[in-house]
C-alpha cells in the first residue's frame, strides 16, 4: 500500500500565490506523502518482526502527523482554484453558513480570524455530521485540534510556508488571497 503525491501543477497562476510559492508548498506535501509511505513500512517491518517497542510507539505516534500532514494539503490544494469562484448563494454549504451563523458575511468574519490567530496550523470549517452544525475550528500542527468524526469542508493552511515567499508576515493578505482563491464547487461538493 503506498499514496501516491497529487499533481497541483494546475494551480499554478493562482491570483494571489506565485508559482515559486506554490512549487514550494507542492514540494512540501510531496514530502508528507513520502514520509507518511516510509513511516507505513517501518510500521509494517517492524509489526513482522514482533517488535512492539519504543520505535514502533513513536513511529505510530508520528504516523498521525505524517498523513494528517498529506491529508490538510490535499484539502487545502483541492479546495483551491486559480478561476475566481463566487460562493453559490443557493448552494448547500451556504445554506448551513446562514443556518449556523446568520449570514455568509458573520461566517467570513469568523473563519478569517480563526486563520488570523496567532499561531501555526490550519483554519477548518468542518461538519459535525451528527448534528449538522458547522463550526470553523483551529487545527494545530495537522495532528492537534481535529474535530473528531467532523468532515472538514474548507480547509485553509496557515502555517507560514504556505505564504511567507509572497506575504512575508502579512497573515492578512494570504488569507484574502486564499479566499478570493477558494472553489466554492469543491466546499459544496464535499457535503455529498
Amino acid at each position: 500500500m503506498k499514496y501516491t503525491a497529487k499533481d497541483y501543477s494546475g494551480l499554478l497562476g493562482t491570483q494571489g500565490f506565485s508559482d515559486n510559492q506554490l512549487n514550494v508548498h507542492f514540494k512540501l506535501y510531496e514530502g508528507y506523502v513520502a514520509n507518511t509511505n516510509k513511516v507505513i513500512e517501518q510500521l509494517e517491518a517492524l509489526s513482522k518482526a514482533g517488535d512492539f517497542g519504543p520505535a514502533y510507539a513513536e513511529l505510530k505516534r508520528r504516523f498521525g502527523w505524517e498523513f494528517d500532514g498529506m491529508r490538510m494539503h490535499e484539502y487545502y490544494f483541492d479546495n483551491m482554484s486559480k478561476e475566481i469562484k463566487e460562493m453559490d448563494a443557493s448552494g448547500k454549504f451556504a445554506a448551513l453558513v446562514a443556518e449556523r451563523y446568520g449570514s455568509v458575511d458573520a461566517w467570513r468574519a469568523d473563519f478569517v480570524a480563526t486563520g488570523a490567530m496567532r499561531g501555526i496550523g490550519w483554519a477548518v470549517c468542518a461538519l459535525d455530521e451528527k448534528t449538522n452544525i458547522l463550526h470553523n475550528a483551529w487545527v494545530n500542527e495537522h495532528d492537534a485540534g481535529q474535530l473528531a468524526g467532523a468532515k472538514p469542508l474548507l480547509v485553509m493552511d496557515v502555517f507560514e510556508h504556505a505564504f511567507v515567499f509572497d506575504y512575508g508576515m502579512k497573515r492578512a493578505e494570504y488569507i484574502d488571497a486564499f479566499m478570493n482563491a477558494v472553489n466554492w464547487e469543491e466546499v459544496d461538493g464535499r457535503l455529498d
